[in-house]
């Protein structure tokens, strides 16, 4: 309990800022729900409880994409994030979440200079034959500034704002105990599942704040594409790059958000789309490693009807039986089959719905509705965000990678639908799908899969005996146990041992005072300032003590 006190108290201040904001913002009764808001009047802290009417008279998503705003990159970063959910958030909040802009401003060339001459061993200015001191771009993680190799290659360096890896670690710690409070203390919030979406959140901003982890992404994309002349993924110059710079190949193009220049430019938009749309479905479908933030920002297009995508910070992986579920899951909703999506569905929502035959015959309904529609009729992200909508209606969420990529292939279809509004992903999908469908369903791969469940079920027969006589091994010398794992029963016994400490504290504690008490009474022995020495030790330790249980009630948000 004292090393859980101490970590709060460490962060004590950043939560107060962070508490700040929510309440101006009108949200102190989620403080107040996860016990926080006791912790704060308890410690006396001076918060604000009160919130503007011109706040308040905005709805709750817009209020709260405010408040993620002003918290700082690390809630801008969350933010975003949960613009991916759009199982557990309706269409109203993650349309707010989209809004939130990664833009910050720059970081002055004085803190970004000093910083790079540490990473790269001398001055920019030394390393490379030219560099522009004033920021190309600005985000909340990194800022971009623009530069010439000696050789006279144009590249971009990405360098890492200073010191902004402390800042976000506090923040991420300060969220892993909120999502605690969160499934403990609020049975309405546990559905969201906020340590799972922490879980996820902390590990994919980690990941970004290791710019070496971006080179390392491009670098295989770059791969992935490397026969394909139309995607072009930028170079890497790995000589320069390290944790906190990335120096990669400029690229001179017409942003994705620039329709007008394309037309100048004299492109093909609907040929742009076509090419877009296979690179989407090959990452994902082929290759199981795609972007996983492809908005206007992140893709030029190029002469000669070339699509560039940069940023690769953010990025999707698949395992291969993943890819087989995909697969299955949209072969399904193209050929009109509603069991085969309901499996899939409720295999990757894990826990079952209150109501399995409802949310059965729903779905089925919603399949229905395209019996008979003609392919250029379906839209695919108006299928899969129905589809997300159903799915919370239920209350079932699905795994983090499966909805960073249902994101991924809205955002890839919006871009396509820009160039061309007549594109059409699910045309361009089903003759790939029903070419993976094949070679899954193959004679040799059923036999490879065939062959491995063999092998699988003799390793498992033939470690059995072993297996069952280090059981009666166990069982036999008393070291055989069972273990039952109830998380609230778990979250019980934490508060009745808490509770049992700190009485067992306030005990001493009284008995120090007492005992303290009579020895002032006594004559003879050393004394201090003319009172008996032991007595005014006893009076210490008692304040000491009362203190310390005062701030593990104060730091655990249960004061009463």
């Amino acid at each position: 309990m004292l090393l859980e006190t101490l970590s709060t108290a460490r962060d004590i201040g950043r939560l107060n800022e962070l508490a700040s904001v929510l309440i101006r913002y009108g949200f102190g009764d989620v403080l107040r729900r996860l016990g926080l808001a006791n912790m704060f009047n308890g410690a006396g802290k001076a918060l604000n409880w009160k919130h503007t009417s011109d706040i308040t008279n905005l709805e709750s998503p817009v209020r709260f994409c405010h408040a993620l705003t002003e918290m700082g990159p690390t809630f801008i970063k969350l933010g975003q994030i949960l613009a991916t959910r759009s199982d557990l958030f309706p269409p109203e909040w993650t349309t707010e979440f989209e809004k939130l802009q990664n833009q910050a401003p720059p970081v002055p060339f004085e803190l970004i200079n000093k910083q790079l001459q540490q990473d790269l061993g001398c001055s920019p200015q030394e390393a490379f034959a030219e560099f522009d001191p004033t920021p190309f771009a600005a985000a909340s993680i990194a800022q971009v500034h623009r530069a010439r190799l000696q050789d006279g290659t144009e590249v971009i360096i990405k360098v890492r704002r200073p010191g902004i890896r402390p800042i976000m670690e506090a923040d991420l710690r300060l969220l892993a105990r909120i999502a605690e409070l969160m499934e403990s203390e609020s049975t309405a919030l546990r559905r969201f599942r906020p340590r799972e979406v922490v879980r996820q959140f902390t590990h994919s901003l980690r990941r970004e704040l290791d710019l070496l982890a971006e080179c390392r992404n491009a670098e295989r994309m770059g791969k992935n594409f490397i026969g394909d002349p139309n995607i072009v993924i930028p170079k890497v110059y790995w000589s320069w790059c390290s944790e906190r710079v990335n120096v990669q190949e400029f690229i001179d193009g017409i942003p994705g958000r620039n329709i007008a220049a394309v037309e100048k430019a004299g492109l093909d938009r609907k040929l742009l789309a076509k090419y877009g749309g296979q690179a989407a479905l090959k990452m994902i479908l082929i290759d199981g490693f795609y972007h996983a933030d492809p908005h206007q920002g992140n893709i030029f297009y190029l002469p000669e009807n070339r699509i560039a995508f940069i940023d690769f910070g953010m990025v999707g992986r698949l395992s291969m039986d993943r890819r087989h579920q995909v697969v299955q899951l949209l072969h399904s909703m193209v050929e009109i089959d509603a069991p085969r999506v309901v499996d899939v569905l409720l295999g990757w929502a894990g826990d079952p719905p209150l109501n399995c035959e409802s949310l059965t015959f729903e779905v089925e309904e919603f399949v229905d509705k395209y019996h008979g529609v003609s392919l250029k009729n379906f839209h695919l992200s108006m299928m899969l965000t129905e589809l997300m909508s159903l799915l919370r209606e239920h209350g079932l969420s699905l795994p983090p990678d499966i909805i960073i990529l249902i994101k991924a292939l809205i955002a890839l279809e919006g871009v396509a639908l820009q160039l061309d509004p007549d594109f059409n992903m699910v045309t361009e999908a089903k003759p790939l799908l029903r070419q993976l469908m094949l070679e899954r369903n193959a004679p040799d791969a059923m036999a490879k899969r065939g062959w491995q469940a063999i092998v699988d079920t003799t390793e498992l027969i033939t470690g059995l005996p072993q297996d069952l006589q280090q059981l009666l091994r166990s069982a036999r010398s008393g070291r055989f146990q069972l273990h039952v794992d109830v998380t609230r029963l778990k979250t019980f016994g934490n508060q009745l041992d808490r509770a049992a400490s700190r009485v067992a504290v306030g005990n001493v504690v009284a008995a120090m005072i007492i005992g303290s008490s009579i020895v002032m009474t006594v004559d003879g022995g050393p004394t201090l300032f003319g009172l008996p020495l032991f007595g005014i030790l006893g009076f210490m330790g008692a304040v000491v003590g009362g203190i310390w249980l005062l701030f593990s009630i104060w730091s655990s948000g249960r004061w009463r």
